[in-house]
C-alpha cells in the first residue's frame, strides 16, 4: 500500500523517549510532522534533527508537532536529545518496525554495495484532521525543517 496525499495516516501509538505512549490521535486538531530516520546521532539523522531545533520556533508559534521516529530505544532518544537539546519528541518503532512499515518507511536498503532492512528517511505532514498534506521521500536531512516551512507558506 502507497500513501499519497489525502489519505487518512495511518494510527499509531509508541513509547516515547521517557517510555510515555504517544497515540497520533491524539492531535486531531493540530499539524503534526512525523519523520523517520535510520539511527540516533548519526550524521545525517543529526543534521535532520537539529534542523528541526534551529526551526522549532516557527512549528511552535505555529502550533505543529513534531515526531521523530527510529527503531532505536528510548534510552537511546533520551541520550540523543539531551546531547543535541531537541525539543521535540522521539519515537520507538521497534524492528520489524510495524509503523515504519505501515507508512513505507521500513524495507530493503542498500548501503556499500549490501543490502539490509532499514528505516528510510522519509516526512509526513498532517493537516488538523489527520490527513497526509505533504509526503517527502527524498529527503535533504539539513533542510527538511526550512522545506515544510516553505511549503506550507509559514514564513
Amino acid at each position: 500500500m502507497t500513501l499519497q496525499i489525502g489519505d487518512q495516516a495511518p494510527d499509531f501509538t509508541l513509547p516515547d523517549q521517557n517510555g510515555n505512549l504517544v497515540q497520533l490521535s491524539s492531535f486531531i486538531g493540530q499539524r503534526v510532522v512525523i519523520y523517520f530516520y535510520p539511527k540516533d546521532d548519526t550524521p545525517g539523522c543529526t543534521k535532520e534533527a537539529c534542523n528541526f531545533r534551529d526551526y522549532w520556533k516557527v512549528f511552535q508559534d505555529t502550533n505543529i508537532k513534531v515526531l521523530g521516529i527510529s527503531k532505536d530505544p528510548a534510552k537511546s532518544h533520551a541520550k540523543f536529545i539531551d546531547k543535541y537539546n531537541l525539543p521535540f519528541v522521539l519515537l520507538t518503532d521497534p524492528e520489524p518496525c510495524p509503523i515504519a512499515e505501515s507508512y513505507g518507511s521500513y524495507g530493503l536498503k542498500k548501503f556499500m554495495g549490501r543490502e539490509y532492512m532499514g528505516m528510510m528517511r522519509h516526512t509526513f505532514v498532517l493537516d488538523k484532521k489527520g490527513k497526509l498534506e505533504l509526503i517527502y521521500l527524498k529527503v535533504k536531512a539539513d533542510k527538511m525543517a526550512i522545506q515544510i516551512i516553505e511549503d506550507l507558506s509559514l514564513n
